[in-house]
């Protein structure tokens, strides 16, 4: 009688244990978010500066400021629940849904350009932003390639950062916005299939590009002759500032980027000496704004060493919910409020805390 309940309760532990297996490797429709690698905008990665200025006298730095990424997973990764559950439990991952991350009805390369568009657009935005609170005004406008779709008559043409200069002898405008449209009108007015000349400035020297065109469909649901590029108006500037980061996509390195400016072609060392990591989208005015993934970007900071990080002040609450300890949390709403507070730590002093 013994030896028949044993043989019960092991059976039973048995079948309870595969149905606990099996639920575990159950998937939902979650993606994870990771701390991802940081960047000291004052550096260099793959022995590539991060920042170049040509044009205009820099200085030395000292400190790091450091952007910060997400880790985020991939769009066909299959999420166990029972990893949902380790991940909701942890403080060094984020479960979010997946539809939060990858949209429906959005493909991977749609992402990934529209990812390229903003990083781009933020450089640009850090740029003019960095230079205006240094009283350098634009001398001009240029319209610019902002992505180029893999597979599309421009790949392996046409260069992200391309200016675009004339399209087929037709001079393109130097007004801000107007060159867009008028890119896209002589473009569009081509029958699919025919060629396109194209004279950009690249790296400082004019180049004449020809590509053929594609089919495409306009906002009116009407064929049309595509070449598969997205554009952006910038500034232009007395001197060249050059942001390269590969493999990194979206806007949030804004105001890390226009510190790190600042930082090189002004004499106040802004970090100081210290490791200071922060994050925020930014717009020309130098205005800051919010971002995703706070939480894991505070952790990804202080892994690397980070003992202050500047927070846009609308997502203060969601950053100190899960601060990392030996931490500072400072709040920023403009580039100058980021400004004003590395001044006050060079002084000793404490910044606006979230």
């Amino acid at each position: 009688m013994l030896r028949r309940r044993t043989i019960t309760l092991s059976v039973s532990a048995l079948l309870l244990a595969g149905f606990a297996a099996g639920t575990y490797f159950q998937p939902v429709p979650y993606a994870q978010e990771t701390p991802g690698p940081t960047f000291d905008v004052l550096g260099s990665y793959d022995s590539t500066p991060l920042i170049t200025i040509s044009g205009h006298p820099t200085f030395p730095t000292t400190g790091q400021l450091r952007m910060v990424t997400v880790g985020v997973s991939a769009e066909s990764y299959q999420m166990p629940i029972g990893a949902a559950i380790e991940g909701w439990l942890s403080t060094d991952q984020s479960i979010l849904p997946k539809e939060v991350i990858y949209p429906p009805n959005t493909t991977q390369q749609q992402s990934d350009t529209q990812n390229t568009v903003e990083f781009s657009d933020s450089q640009n935005a850090a740029v003019s932003a960095a230079l205006s609170a240094l009283g350098i005004k634009p001398s001009g406008t240029a319209t610019e390639v902002a992505a180029v779709t893999p597979g599309s008559p421009a790949d392996g043409k046409l260069q992200i950062g391309d200016q675009i200069d004339s399209i087929n002898g037709t001079s393109i405008a130097e007004t801000s916005g107007n060159g867009i449209n008028q890119v896209q009108a002589l473009v569009e007015a081509l029958t699919p299939g025919q060629s396109a000349t194209f004279v950009v400035t690249r790296d400082g020297a004019k180049q004449t590009v020809v590509t053929t065109t594609a089919k495409g469909t306009g906002g009116n649901g009407k064929p049309e002759a595509v070449v598969g590029v997205a554009l952006e108006s910038e500034n232009l500037f007395p001197f060249t500032v050059d942001i390269q980061l590969n493999g990194v996509g979206g806007p949030s390195a804004g105001m890390m980027f226009a510190l790190g400016i600042i930082d090189k072609i002004t004499s106040q060392n802004l970090a100081g000496g210290r490791i200071i990591a922060g994050t925020g989208t930014i717009d020309a005015n130098g205005n800051v704004g919010a971002i995703g993934g706070i939480q894991m970007k505070t952790q990804g900071a202080r892994r690397d060493g980070a003992t202050v990080f500047l927070a846009p002040a609308a997502n203060c609450a969601e950053a100190k919910s899960n601060l990392p300890a030996g931490l500072e949390l400072v709040s920023v709403s403009t580039l100058q409020d980021a400004l004003n507070a590395l001044a006050d730590l060079r002084a000793g002093k404490t910044p606006p805390l979230c």
